[in-house]
């Protein structure tokens, strides 16, 4: 496993465990251990996970979840910690790092910011840097329910459109709190929005993400 992905996975494997199976995620309607159960079936049962994006394999995709969800959480811990079976896509560098730590980052946040006392996490330049590649490279996937023009920069002045449209938002942020932002999860991403007044109104409100 690549660095980045390993580290983040097992900073999340650490927080669900330290946070225990009960506890709020920022994933509506999820539990810690419906997060941990999601984690592991999206790696080891590629026949459900697909119900992800395939809308008919949906109903498929929730009974795994379920079974998977009913076994004991420090099973479901190691099976994730422990990482996906050999034969998985997952288990190549390649793939690893470019689905895995953008993945799991976002999923460590879902637990950090469920609490109350979470704090913004520093993140190292380039662990920052890949995460905006992989924003840069699926703006206008997670971005396309957008009802607004989408653009998202970084301090630095960098920018990736999400969404082409009228009124234009801009949402300005670290590439963490873009990444946030982009996959639904705005109420929580430290970032500033941008344009008209019902735009951004309509950006912070809007069903984004897969």
């Amino acid at each position: 496993m690549s660095t980045h992905a390993k580290r983040e996975r097992l900073l999340l494997a650490d927080l669900l465990d330290g946070a225990g199976p009960a506890a709020p995620t920022l994933c509506e309607g999820w539990s810690t251990r419906d997060l941990a159960a999601h984690l592991v079936v999206r790696e080891r049962r590629p026949d459900a996970a697909a119900g992800v994006l395939v809308k008919p394999l949906a109903g498929r995709l929730a009974r795994v979840q379920e079974e998977f969800a009913a076994r004991p959480y420090e099973e479901l811990l190691q099976l994730f910690r422990t990482g996906p079976p050999r034969m998985s896509p997952f288990a190549l560098k390649q793939v690893d790092e470019a689905a895995n730590s953008f993945e799991f980052y976002v999923h460590a946040e879902d637990v950090r910011r469920a609490r109350p006392d979470w704090t913004p996490r520093e993140l190292d330049p380039v662990f920052a840097d890949t995460l905006w590649s992989r924003i840069e490279r699926g703006a206008r996937i997670f971005g396309r329910r957008s009802p607004v023009g989408l653009v998202l920069r970084r301090p630095d002045g960098r920018t990736a459109v999400a969404h082409r449209g009228t009124p234009v938002v801009t949402v300005t942020g670290d590439p963490g709190e873009l990444a946030l932002f982009l996959t639904g999860r705005q109420d929580s991403a430290r970032v500033e929005l941008e344009g008209d007044k019902e735009a951004v109104a309509k950006a912070h409100e809007a069903k984004l993400g897969i």
